[in-house]
């Protein structure tokens, strides 16, 4: 059970696509097959059904998801164990305004304690925008927003495509929208009495996903703000409905009741354009990541 067999697991889990499996980990679509066959050879089991081009995990292929996401984590730790590191440097990170209120702050901690010669120059951004300035060498690596595989259609969102980058995955958190606090109970879009939706700048995932999932709604104008306080204020005035990472909202502290309602998983995701290898981004990922997804192993030097 290589490695490699695993990442390709990986990718067909997320892309439920042997095709789109394939040009995500730069292999051709035979070998991504065979590597599939043999882990369920190996296994013994059927990891995947079949319907059509579409692959959707089994009950077992779902079990076992978790565990290989625990052996690549490990097999990564194993090879920065054994390779010391000894990362300094200055570090272009982009980041939504979300992820450094909730993320960044703990993990800055955690870099500075043991990596205290890489020095970050932090830019804020959407996520549409964080992507083309890594594509264009401007940002060496952002924070974004992107909802999950199979979680919605992203042909709607071309430009969320991460075939150019090597993206690691952060976490996952709902969105919610944030209600007046009379507003009735909401179960889909057709049960909105607010028809403006509070929200950050086009370029923002939060944004998009509000957008797709109200558009049954009728007529929705979309109220721009730069920051979300901003977005609640105008919530609690009852002009508008808002969106947000629970993270973000859980942090906000606002003394009036207003109503959530889930609209979905939403990852955060590290980009870097593939193939960019360098010990201050290794520094920055596992700095990033929650002590309980490290597997119990060893960071790289410092």
């Amino acid at each position: 059970m290589d490695p490699l067999s695993l990442e390709i697991f990986q990718a067909v889990a997320e892309h439920c696509s042997v095709t789109r499996a394939a040009k995500a980990v730069g292999r051709a679509p035979s070998n991504v097959t065979t590597r599939v066959q043999l882990l369920e050879n190996e296994l013994g089991t059927v990891l995947f059904s079949r319907d059509g081009k579409k692959m959707s995990l089994t009950r077992e292929g779902t079990i076992f998801l978790s565990y290989a996401n625990r052996l690549v984590d490990l097999a990564a730790e194993a090879r920065q164990a054994v390779r010391p590191v000894q990362a300094s440097g200055v570090l272009r990170v982009g980041t939504m305004e979300s992820t450094a209120a909730s993320r960044l702050p703990d993990a800055l901690r955690r870099l500075g304690s043991r990596w205290p010669q890489v020095s970050l120059h932090l830019t804020m951004g959407a996520t549409r925008e964080l992507m083309q300035g890594v594509l264009a060498f401007d940002l060496d690596c952002a924070l974004i927003a992107r909802p999950p595989e199979g979680s919605i259609d992203l042909s709607r969102f071309p430009d969320l495509d991460l075939r150019q980058f090597d993206a690691q995955r952060i976490c996952v958190e709902e969105l919610l929208l944030v209600l007046p606090s009379r507003h009735p109970d909401v179960l889909s879009a057709a049960d909105l009495r607010v028809q403006c939706l509070a929200a950050m700048e086009p370029g923002c995932t939060y944004r998009r996903m509000a957008e797709e999932w109200a558009r049954h709604a009728g007529a929705l104008r979309t109220l721009e703000l730069a920051s979300y306080h901003a977005i609640l204020a105008s919530v609690v005035a009852g002009n508008a409905f808002g969106v947000m990472p629970r993270s973000v909202f859980d942090l906000l502290r606002w003394p009036t009741d207003v109503i959530t309602h889930e609209i979905g998983p939403v990852e955060t995701l590290l980009v870097r354009r593939r193939g960019d290898l360098s010990d201050c981004l290794d520094a920055l990922h596992y700095a990033l990541m929650p002590p309980t997804g490290r597997s119990g192993g060893h960071a790289p030097s410092g």
